[in-house]
């Protein structure tokens, strides 16, 4: 299945395929001041719509995570990272998808402060 997702004001547009079976609620500094509800997918299933100059990038910490998000809004849609087995994926932040009732989600917490 396709999901389409952006940032608040739409610079920022993205098509992702994949089912989603959970999402991830994590508390690290980052995740738990934006709120995200993270879905992990392999990142070539995440295709931009958009030009990747409208998108800042921070990192931090150990800067493993390409955390990106609009320049003009603000909103942070998604990340991208190497998963646990080196395979590149992205990080879909659940809140910026078009027509997902995050209600009917399962949300797995996850430690991310104490690593």
């Amino acid at each position: 299945m396709a999901h389409k997702g952006s940032c608040h004001c739409g610079d920022i547009t993205f098509e992702v395929d994949g089912e989603i079976d959970q999402v991830m609620e994590c508390n690290c500094s980052i995740c738990s001041r934006k709120g995200y509800l993270l879905w992990f997918v392999p990142r070539d299933k995440l295709r931009h719509a958009t030009p990747e100059h409208h998108m800042a990038t921070y990192t931090f910490n150990k800067h493993m995570i390409q955390h990106h998000f609009c320049l003009r809004c603000g909103c942070a849609p998604f990340g991208e990272a190497k998963g646990p087995d080196g395979n590149p994926m992205a990080a879909i932040n659940a809140r910026c998808l078009e027509d997902v009732e995050l209600k009917s989600l399962k949300t797995v917490q996850h430690n991310g402060r104490d690593k």
